[in-house]
């Protein structure tokens, strides 16, 4: 007969040991689950975008109740076990129901810590544990609006986020100096406070809570300094107590909580532990990742395998609010001994630290560009040292050698043990093994067989990246399945087609046919809404500014010191000494600092004041200049060479070819910089087959090539097909870049967007059906209508003014 196991705790770290269990021996026990709440597993990590509206109950459900039949589990839910007879070996429920059991296991988890200030039990104040809390905050939000979330932990600001996204007035108190002093040093904390301000988070730091105010229902909270703020909401987020009533009770010895051994057994041999109720070699863990590392060791026991032990664990952390990207992992407050490495970027939110000792990671903060964290935690508990890659370690993984080949090789290069999803502590080998073993191409593939993937979605990439590098060319990215933003629920192709289909002409139509949770959008879909209504409806969709970066909003490059620079375009790379006495007048007219030849052909002007910006343009517009539109998201330059007209080795007019693509081309807002080329010969001086279009000429015609760029990761383009003459190149150009505007994503390059879709997609489209390619060239002549005037000259004359202005702030 099956030995009888009983679980006591329904959670994912009781619930993930049935499942390691069941891998080495699914027939060996039956299995009887009681748990406390009424519902199946769930991911109690993913609470926070609950309550944050960006998933539902059903999103955050681990184990079906048919998961359990399946693998003929009994579970009970809302019944919770309420005491344990160890010498007859038997559990009582809540509801009396008696069971017996040759095997335990207590994963009873942890309970909110509630801090005992007068008014503590008032109506409205509770803490952040389970889904009754957050169906608790959610119907609050309905009635009320403001909020006090104490303690600015890892915890207390996903809390607070959630709330605000429900449209609560969010006040942190926190009584330390800096939020999550346990995972960030100050500069990253700092970061990170700035960026929950700009979204309407407001702080009380170094605030001690003394006392919780109002009549049966939360009015306020007060603090020791006598101080005071309104309330009808207070969650207290302050930290976690191990759950270990039941087993005190029964007599199983506890300290802070359950005390195990190596293999997660209590001081009875019978009985188990695993989780947040436990307590090994001194150390209690809140994080998932060692509950599951616990589960593993836990079910080797049970299926009296007897090898595995549990030898403690190095965490890591990351935030699960939407935009923000923070890693932290091990000791990485400075001690004696210790070296430190520091990159910092406050213009663009990026901080990286390291703490060394010995040339050996033993702490890493991230804020900003985390990319690299799960490498960085994996040199960490793998204690590599790290002497020889030391002075380019803080730049990336990528940054080793490996140029142009970006994820795919630096995924590769993890061990099978480097931890991929940290939600669902899945390592890198359980998804290769699962890949190769069960046949999965697709992105929904890994995440129904591993889980990975499946929560926040934080490690969506790497995940992606361990797909591309397993299975190669029959991957299956479905990126298109993303979501635009944590706005909307729908992806950037939905949202293309819902405004090509449906007609929507302005941003409120497409907020409100999509029905956007944030009526205003964000930071990342203005942009994008904005570039889609342009691209679709040129004619009739009139440019929000304010939906555009800094740059396209002044028409020029902002500088590390907050001036600008300016670059006219040269059609072509050609001028004339008229051109270069005018750019020599107008640099000495406004004491330019510095003049340099860029890659592209042009001259580029530094230093130059914002204010004095429109008067420039009216100088370089009267000279006949238009902007270079060095600035946008938009087509920047047609670089040739010289050609036949010169070159001996030049079989066309390369040059005046650049000049015509130039002239049709230039002022087109697109999804990201375009950049052209026109090389005279195979030699291919300029460049054009790392360019987005690029036409190498050659004795019979022009060989057009299409995708490519230069930068971090270098993409040689892809020869699109062969035309025999300069309207042809014209033509077909201009269709490419339609096809391209018309439906790649906001902010993607051509070099992937072609990956994306297929080269065989785009050639089939502009090569292979005649009419669609001329449909396409036609709507981007008419689009060109509307672009081609120059921004320069209309701001020299007064357009937009208030941007160039200076803000006069007089004396009272």
């Amino acid at each position: 007969m099956k030995q009888k196991l009983i679980l006591i705790g329904n959670g994912m770290a009781g619930v993930r040991t049935l499942e390691e269990l069941l891998k080495l021996t699914p027939d060996a026990y039956e299995i009887t689950v009681f748990g406390a709440e009424p519902h199946p597993n769930y991911n109690r990590m993913m609470l926070s975008p609950v309550l944050a509206g960006e998933k539902t109950v059903d999103d955050i459900i681990l184990n079906s109740r048919e998961w359990y039949a399946e693998h003929g589990i009994t579970l009970h839910t809302g019944d919770p076990v309420v005491s344990i007879d160890r010498a007859a070996r038997k559990v009582v429920t809540q509801t009396g129901l008696e069971l017996d059991y040759d095997r335990l296991l207590l994963a009873t988890g942890s309970n909110p810590f509630i801090i005992p200030v007068p008014g503590h039990d008032k109506n409205g104040v509770l803490g952040f544990r389970d889904i009754a809390d957050v169906d608790t905050m959610l119907a609050a939000s309905k009635d009320y609006k403001k909020a006090v979330v104490i303690g600015g932990g890892l915890l207390g600001l996903e809390a607070a986020n959630g709330l605000m996204k429900n449209g609560m007035d969010v006040t942190v108190v926190h009584l330390m100096d800096i939020l999550m002093e346990r995972q960030l040093d100050a500069p990253a904390a700092n970061l990170l406070k700035a960026s929950l301000e700009e979204r309407g988070m407001k702080f009380l730091m170094e605030a001690q809570t003394a006392e919780i105010l109002g009549d049966g229902r939360v009015q306020g909270v007060k603090f020791a300094d006598g101080s005071s703020v309104g309330a009808d909401l207070v969650v207290m987020a302050v930290g976690i107590r191990p759950s270990i009533e039941l087993a005190q009770q029964a007599g199983i010895h506890c300290e802070r909580g359950i005390v195990v051994n190596d293999t997660m057994q209590t001081y009875d041999p019978r009985v188990y532990a695993v989780g947040e109720c436990v307590q090994h070699r001194g150390s209690c863990y809140g994080l998932v990742a060692p509950l599951f590392e616990q589960a593993k060791v836990a079910a080797n026991h049970l299926a009296q395998l007897g090898i595995a032990r549990y030898e403690g664990s190095v965490t890591s952390t990351k935030l699960k609010v939407t935009g923000i990207d923070l890693f932290s992992a091990g000791e990485f407050n400075q001690e004696d001994g210790d070296e430190v490495l520091v990159l910092q970027d406050p213009g663009a939110g990026v901080y990286k630290k390291l703490v060394l000792r010995d040339n050996v990671i033993k702490g890493a903060v991230m804020y900003g560009d985390t990319l690299d964290g799960t490498w960085y935690f994996q040199l960490l508990r793998d204690g590599t040292d790290i002497s020889g890659f030391r002075g380019s370690i803080l730049f990336g993984q990528h940054d080793l050698g490996d140029a142009g080949h970006g994820d795919a090789t630096r995924i590769a290069a993890l061990g099978d043990d480097a931890e991929i999803c940290g939600c669902n502590g899945v390592c890198k080998g359980e998804i290769v093994d699962a890949i190769v073993k069960k046949g999965l191409f697709t992105l929904e593939d890994v995440r129904s067989h591993t889980k990975a993937s499946s929560s926040c979605g934080s490690c969506t990439g790497l995940v992606e990246s361990i797909l591309a590098s397993t299975v190669g060319e029959g991957y299956d990215a479905t990126p298109n399945k993303k979501p635009m933003c944590g706005c909307t629920e729908h992806s950037h192709d939905e949202v293309i087609r819902g405004i090509r289909e449906n007609e929507l002409k302005d941003m409120d139509a497409v907020r409100n046919f999509f029905e956007w949770k944030n009526a205003d959008g964000c930071a990342s879909c203005r942009p994008a809404l904005n570039y889609y209504l342009l691209a679709q409806w040129p004619g009739e969709y009139l440019d929000d500014a304010q939906s555009r970066f800094i740059n396209e909003r002044a028409h020029g490059n902002i500088q590390k010191d907050g001036t600008y620079s300016v670059v006219p375009r040269m059609f072509g790379g050609l001028c004339t000494p008229h051109d270069l006495r005018a750019i020599a007048d107008v640099a000495e007219k406004f004491d330019v600092p510095e003049m340099k030849v860029t890659g592209g052909q042009r001259i580029d002007l530094f230093g130059i004041k914002k204010e004095d910006l429109p008067a420039m343009w009216a100088d370089l517009s009267e000279a006949g200049f238009v902007s270079g539109h060095a600035y946008g998201k938009a087509m920047r330059t047609v670089k040739t060479c010289a050609g036949k007209t010169w070159c001996r080795f030049g079989t066309q007019n390369s040059t005046g070819l650049g000049v015509k693509l130039e002239e049709l081309t230039w002022g087109s807002w697109m999804p990201h910089k375009f950049k052209l080329a026109v090389s005279g010969c195979p030699r291919n001086c300029a460049e054009a087959t790392i360019k987005d279009f690029g036409v190498v000429c050659v004795d019979s015609g022009y060989e057009l090539h299409i995708g490519g760029n230069g930068g971090i990761k270098v993409r040689v383009t892809d020869l699109m097909c062969k035309v025999a003459s300069e309207e042809e190149v014209l033509e077909y150009c201009g269709a490419f870049i339609q096809k391209y505007r018309e439906e790649a994503h906001y902010l993607e390059r051509t070099a992937p967007w072609v990956e994306r879709v297929g080269f065989d997609y785009v050639k089939q489209a502009i090569v292979d059906d005649e009419s669609q390619r001329k449909a396409l060239y036609d709507r981007f002549k008419f689009g060109q209508q509307f672009a081609q005037i120059d921004p320069w000259k209309a701001r020299a004359e007064g357009e937009a003014a208030h941007e160039f202005r200076n803000i006069e702030i007089s004396a009272a």
